[in-house]
């Protein structure tokens, strides 16, 4: 148990000494450019695409769960 608290805090420490640079760095300019606005547009087409059909999916299940069930009878089969 030990070890691992000691592990977690020096991963810790890492994480932090990476990032401060990232941290006193200046603000980005209020506007981007062309390409990385193209960049975040494709991942939201790719978002959106794989979206609609998760919906649909999840509509029909829900029409699966909550419609009136038909009574199926099994036939046993007694080899």
């Amino acid at each position: 148990m030990k070890n691992v608290i000691s592990n977690s805090f020096f991963a810790l420490i890492f994480v932090m000494t990476a990032v401060s640079p990232a941290l006193a760095a200046a603000p980005a300019e209020k506007g981007g450019s062309l390409l990385l606005t193209l960049f975040i547009g494709f991942f939201a087409l790719i978002v959106v695409f794989q979206l609609v059909p998760a919906c649909l999916l999840f509509v029909g299940i829900l029409k699966g769960l909550f419609s009136k069930k038909h009574d199926v009878e099994q036939k046993s089969s007694n080899r």
